[in-house]
């Protein structure tokens, strides 16, 4: 009925469903999927579903879901260890998955994170639906719940999931009330408050492209910071008061001050009004030496040429 009522929504074909695929885990247990859909058309390329008649304890749901987990940590058989221990020390999640045995055997997906797994309950009585789903929650945080990205302080609330298990929930009996179907908003994303569509409970607004936005806000708070930092130790001209420009701060900053040269305390223009100053003070002294000099000069030859007359009267 399962199956029947997702192909009746648009997801896959009864050719999109096979039964009790097996993942075997090097412990020697295998855990089988109830049903395996391939729905890449309806943007589910795949997802494993456990179809529970609320008469399984809820440690036995957890169970599955750790070995899901545990089947998805898997390398592939050629697989580096090492190097895809220093992806995960890199906090590499979308290159850790590179490494792993599940890409090779399930269709890749758009979406971060490892294959969906969907749990169908249906049976007994709402109540106890909605307590197994709240119970299956509660316990099974760690295997969908992901890690945060570095930089809580920066203002990063992302979350990263490349290694965490998305976890849907759903009731035959809420599809079947619901005029869409399983098209409906009838799936919840455990770790999410709202009901939503199957598309929308697999989409992470709050991962990779949230992570995104926030890293590149936060990079722009930091150049800010460090902009005003470096604003606030910009030299003030001693004389006039203004900033210097980034260009005279930049030269004294690559030339370094010069000991006992008070210049480097002006701003550029009030040091070329300073060097036009001095060379106009130099100008005006040679021009008063020379002037000097002319009038000495002509004084001695006016003194002489009095002396050349007094010799000839004499």
């Amino acid at each position: 009925m399962t199956a029947a009522v997702l192909t009746g929504a648009g997801y896959g074909t009864p050719l999109s469903w096979q039964t009790e695929i097996a993942h075997r885990l090097p412990c020697g247990y295998t855990q089988y999927a109830d049903l395996t859909m391939r729905a890449p058309d309806a943007g589910v390329p795949a997802m494993l579903l456990e179809i529970d008649r609320v008469n399984e304890p809820v440690d036995e749901l957890v169970d599955k879901l750790r070995r899901y987990s545990d089947w998805f940590e898997l390398l592939a058989p050629k697989a580096d260890p090492n190097k895809e221990m220093a992806a995960r020390y890199e906090q590499l999640g979308s290159k850790v998955q590179q490494f792993g045995l599940w890409p090779h055997l399930y269709p890749a997906s758009s979406r971060e994170g490892y294959v969906p797994v969907a749990f169908v309950f249906t049976g007994k009585t709402a109540e106890q639906r909605e307590n197994r789903m709240q119970r299956l929650e509660q316990a099974g945080r760690r295997y969908f719940a992901g890690e945060p990205y570095p930089g809580r302080g920066a203002g990063i609330t992302a979350v990263d999931y490349h290694q965490a298990v998305p976890v849907v929930v759903t009731e035959l009996e809420r599809i079947t009330a619901d005029p869409a179907g399983a098209a409906g908003k009838v799936w919840r994303r455990l770790g999410r408050e709202e009901w939503q569509t199957l598309t929308e409970a697999l989409d992470n607004p709050d991962g990779d492209r949230l992570y995104l936005v926030q890293w590149r806000e936060a990079k722009r708070r930091q150049a800010e910071r460090e902009a005003a930092k470096k604003e606030a130790q910009r030299p003030v001209c001693t004389r006039c008061g203004a900033k210097f420009t980034d260009e005279r701060w930049e030269y004294l900053l690559g030339r370094g001050r010069s000991w006992g040269d008070r210049t480097d305390e002006l701003c550029g223009s009030c040091r070329d009004e300073h060097f036009a100053r001095l060379e106009a003070e130099r100008a005006a002294r040679r021009q008063a030496e020379e002037d000097a000099a002319r009038e000495a000069a002509e004084a001695e030859e006016k003194a002489r040429k009095r002396r050349g007359l007094f010799r000839g009267r004499a």
